[in-house]
């Protein structure tokens, strides 16, 4: 049974990323994790139940994000009701990153969902400081982000970029090809090059590595030249094959890496228009301790 993580602060753009969530995975036995953090006033954040008052006490801000949960579950068994589905609910005065983290160990998530917002200011012209921190954080689970008011599609065309520099493990590239074969989808395999040359022997021996380990998936190699920016290059060739997934790994010196680090002025145009798979290197299945949260199953 797969567990999915869903960090929320109630917002619409949070209710996007469970909608989406419910949607990939409305044929899978899932175990959905509905995740609040809250904190003080004074710390106070994105995926945090916000205070309303000045001085508001832990025990109310713990009791606001109870009712957001409750209220979250009965949305969504109003809207989703599905079998194969089950909630559980997480109220904790915490740190998102920090609770992320936890949760990721201490279920044995498989799958991190989370929303995020264009660009509403300069922190934040990427994809949200939050999100980027978890993506930074968590090393042992994948990560799908969800653009804001971004509508469900199918994932049958799926981007993996890659410059073929490092040498990928069947475990680390398992959740994109679990996903591949799950939706008979299409993987695009895109090379972004500054000036576009041959392989070296080294890269041409990990292409084939991961041609060996796309066997009996669907998939195409696509060399493009580096327009500006890494972001906008990935921007333009999702827009032109209409992809409806990114997927990348996370790693030193990764695209993903090359993302983050990238001058405010060139990230501008990056907004994440399709959803996009950070996958840690090195992924290792985390083993859950005993559960400990409310559950709530919906059914016909």
């Amino acid at each position: 049974m797969k567990r999915v993580l869903i960090p929320t602060d109630f917002s619409e753009n949070a209710w996007n990323a469970v909608r989406y969530g419910l949607e990939l995975f409305k044929d899978e036995e899932c175990v959905f994790y509905l995740l609040n953090t809250y904190t003080p006033r004074i710390a106070s954040s994105r995926f945090m139940a916000v205070s309303t008052e000045n001085g508001q006490s832990a025990t109310s801000s713990h009791d606001c994000s109870k009712r957001g949960l409750y209220a979250l579950t009965s949305r969504i068994g109003k809207s989703f009701s599905n079998p194969k589905h089950t909630f559980k609910t997480i109220s904790s005065f915490s740190l998102l990153v920090d609770e992320v983290m936890e949760a990721v160990r201490k279920y044995g998530i498989d799958l991190v969902v989370m929303g995020t917002k264009g660009a509403s200011g300069l922190e934040e012209v990427f994809m949200g400081s939050n999100t980027v921190r978890v993506i930074k954080a968590v090393k042992n689970c994948p990560v799908l982000v969800i653009p804001e008011k971004f509508e469900y599609k199918k994932p049958t065309e799926i981007a993996f970029a890659t410059d073929f520099n490092r040498f990928y493990t069947h475990s680390e590239l398992e959740p994109l090809l679990e996903m591949a074969k799950s939706f008979k989808s299409v993987i695009r395999i895109v090379n972004v090059q500054y000036e576009i040359k041959t392989l070296t022997e080294m890269q041409q021996f990990n292409l084939g590595m991961l041609r060996k380990y796309l066997k009996g998936v669907e998939h195409y190699i696509h060399t493009v030249s580096e327009l500006n920016s890494v972001s906008k290059t990935l921007e333009l060739f999702s827009s032109e094959m209409e992809i409806h997934l990114l997927a990348m790994l996370n790693y030193r010196h990764s695209y993903m890496e090359r993302l983050t680090r990238e001058p405010i002025v060139k990230r501008m145009a990056f907004h994440t228009k399709n959803p996009l798979l950070i996958i840690p290197e090195l992924s290792m299945k985390i083993v859950p301790k005993t559960e400990s949260e409310g559950e709530i199953s919906f059914s016909n």
